[in-house]
């Protein structure tokens, strides 16, 4: 069973949204279920019930949200839920601002519904999306910066990243360290903004000559 929770308070729009999902996640997942929210009141009243939610696309702009607020109040409650930013705005600034405050992804509505799938389904495997990836880096970093980023994660992260770099997908991972396939997506989500990338592959060619000289605790 996968669930996504669509927030957004025109009723239309979550529709179009339920729709694109539905498009590219039905044949993966034919148990595929939607659940819809129109404030950020419903949104954490859902997150905080026994409900298992997989992702969560949250507009930007709907009630209560008060700029990236609501965003973190989520966060803070559920920091192991996927969360990918909706909105109309398509300025550099506030996408980076959103990943900065914890979304997994940000995906203007002018993207086509082919494009909003396939940004589903990459955060869905763990990955970061943002629309203008080939735009997302500032100067490459230094390996003494590098060194500090993969210092910075946490010892079980890092035996994420180097089964990451072995080329696992994220069930063998999860087979392997004796956790949850959803455990696993949220350390990658961790890993990718620690490191600075957007994509599990750009983790693994930064981390590349490094990984060998930091020990994991047992």
């Amino acid at each position: 069973m996968c669930t996504i929770l669509v927030a957004d308070d025109h009723p239309l729009f979550r529709e179009a949204m339920q729709s694109a999902v539905d498009d590219a996640l039905r044949t993966m997942h034919p148990n595929l279920r939607m659940i819809e929210a129109g404030s950020v009141e419903d949104v954490l009243q859902i997150a905080d019930s026994a409900e298992e939610i997989d992702l969560v696309l949250l507009d930007l702009r709907m009630p209560g949200m008060e700029g990236f607020a609501g965003l973190m109040d989520l966060r803070r409650r559920h920091p192991a839920l996927p969360v990918v930013v909706v909105s109309a705005t398509e300025d550099w600034a506030t996408m980076q601002s959103a990943l900065a405050y914890g979304a997994s992804g940000y995906i203007p509505k002018s993207l086509s519904r082919r494009e909003i799938g396939e940004a589903v389904l990459r955060v869905l495997d763990g990955d970061t999306f943002l629309p203008r990836e080939e735009t997302a880096f500032a100067a490459p970093a230094g390996p003494a910066d590098v060194a500090q980023r993969i210092a910075s994660l946490t010892a079980q992260q890092l035996r994420v990243l180097r089964l990451m770099a072995a080329g696992k997908p994220n069930k063998i991972i999860a087979y392997e360290l004796d956790i949850g396939e959803t455990t696993v997506k949220a350390h990658i989500t961790a890993i990718l903004r620690k490191l600075r990338v957007h994509s599990r592959t750009q983790a693994v060619l930064l981390a590349q000559g490094h990984l060998s000289d930091v020990a994991v605790s047992a």
